[in-house]
């Protein structure tokens, strides 16, 4: 297949957007930005400061005292006209996505999918979850009533991996409800969200309902520590949340902060492995490792080893590495040179540690793109629990077999994780399924399904140091953009 055409070659100077405006920060500090299947550089971000960040503050928090008086029948309207432009510019923002993260290009439509079911969960919730309650008579002649009024506003700081997905998990919920947002894109892969900003121009947003300023630590900090945002939304690594969920609550912010992960995919003795492994590849490979609900400890339960290692790896290591936009490929690159040397650390930190190397993806042969930040799909074998490789997120398309004799061992072993972000397992038995779901300490669990992501119209789930905070993304947003009041009345006549 051809490779499919660059939306742009370079996208320049990125720029905020604020106020409904694309303007020049006051920062004099640009990074670069990079095609990771190329290695070269397609924009430059800038590292802002203080004062770009205050205004974008500041017109958030002018645009909602104006946002949340108006109907939530108009909000509606607005997102209506998103989802209609986000449909028009799908095949161009996927392929920005492709040329900034490195995703081949049907994940990147995938991403754009899912972000568009978003923005349509929150058309729906604005009518449904938003409403109030009303209970009649409560003592003689008192009424009580509750009404969910939106807080303000709030920061949202995005992650590299699902660059323009992740925001997209909260930016239409607070639409819905009435807050105002100041986003922070990650700064390596930031360019998606900026092409986004001009769709608010063209549905005619009002000024300062979402708005964007770029940059990296330092802005982020900036934006919990401001008097005027009234909390934080947060997707990344767990070493980070927990910072993010800390300085929040030392600010006195709301948080939701989904973080890192590890997780396991157990295979049963029954599992039907001629149906599962193309799922299950793409569970460890797809978006070359680098998600949260990625498959990344492979658990061969009983008898089923042999087969499912032979198998597995004849698999992975069919899959074509290449440039995203060319749909012939299996894998693209990982996001940075940076994420390309931390994954190398982990495979030489496994075989230091004894683990047998059995699939060997360093420095991969990839015609045409000698340059790019490219890791071959990895196996290990004969890794046990206790290992750097069987505890850590690598975030990268590495696997680790694991052997266990029976389910409870499995379960155990999941349970120990200090990750509980997903679990996955493959049977044919509805006892073995029953127990599973019932036992394991993880938010989103999957059967017979390898990437177990929640659909916009559930929260996306986490538990021990895969989550902070309270309340999740997407459908839980409503209760985190706004607050509950509850009115008791009584008319003296």
């Amino acid at each position: 297949m051809a490779v499919l055409p660059e939306v742009r070659k370079s996208y320049g100077r990125l720029k905020n957007y604020v106020d409904g405006e694309f303007i020049t920060p006051t920062t004099e500090k640009y990074d670069p930005v990079y095609n990771p299947a190329k290695d070269e550089v397609i924009a430059e971000v800038p590292m802002c400061v203080k004062e770009d960040v205050d205004s974008a503050v500041e017109a958030a928090v002018n645009a909602f005292e104006e946002w949340k008086e108006v109907p939530v029948t108009t909000r509606v309207r607005y997102l209506f006209e998103l989802k209609n432009a986000l449909e028009k510019k799908f095949e161009e923002l996927s392929r920005v996505t492709t040329q900034n993260h490195g995703k081949i290009i049907d994940e990147a439509r995938g991403e754009m999918r899912r972000l568009i079911e978003n923005v349509e969960t929150a058309i729906a919730i604005a009518y449904t979850l938003f409403k109030g309650e009303r209970l009649d008579q409560i003592a003689t002649g008192i009424d009580e009533e509750l009404v969910r009024e939106p807080v303000g506003a709030f920061a949202v700081i995005g992650p590299f991996n699902f660059p323009a997905l992740a925001p997209f998990w909260y930016i239409p919920y607070a639409m819905a409800v009435g807050a105002t947002l100041v986003v922070k894109p990650s700064e390596i892969c930031p360019i998606p969200m900026s092409e986004i900003c001009s769709i608010f121009d063209e549905i005619n947003l009002p000024p300062g309902v979402v708005n964007i300023v770029h940059g990296g630590k330092e802005v982020g900090e900036e934006l919990i520590k401001h008097p005027d945002i009234k909390g934080v939304t947060f997707v990344g690594s767990t070493p980070v949340g927990r910072a993010v969920y800390k300085l929040a609550g030392e600010y006195g912010k709301r948080a939701l902060v989904q973080a890192g992960a590890k997780n396991f995919v157990v295979v049963m003795p029954d599992a039907n492995l001629d149906k599962a492994i193309p799922n299950m590849i793409a569970s460890f490979y797809g978006n070359s490792g680098q998600r949260c609900l990625a498959g990344s400890n492979l658990v061969a339960v009983g008898d089923i080893y042999e087969e499912l290692k032979k198998k597995f790896v004849e698999a992975a290591s069919k899959l074509k590495l290449g440039y995203g936009l060319d749909e012939s490929v299996g894998m693209g690159p990982v996001v940075s040179r940076k994420a390309k040397e931390r994954i190398l650390w982990f495979i030489e930190k496994g075989i230091e540690e004894g683990a047998k190397l059995i699939l060997d993806g360093r420095n991969p042969k990839v015609p045409d793109y000698p340059n790019g930040y490219f890791v071959g799909p990895t196996v290990f074998d004969d890794v046990t629990p206790d290992m750097t490789i069987a505890k850590e997120e690598i975030f990268g398309p590495v696997a680790s077999i694991i052997r266990f004799d029976t389910l409870d061992d499995a379960i155990e072993a999941i349970n120990k994780s200090k990750y509980g972000n997903a679990a996955v397992i493959y049977t044919a038995s509805g006892a073995a399924e029953r127990k599973f779901t019932r036992s394991v300490k993880c938010g989103n669990v999957g059967v017979n399904i390898g990437i177990p992501a929640p659909m916009a119209f559930f929260p996306f789930a986490g538990m021990k140091e895969s989550f902070f905070g309270v309340l999740h993304g997407q459908i839980d947003c409503v209760d985190f953009f706004a607050d509950r009041k509850v009115i008791i009345k009584r008319w003296l006549g």
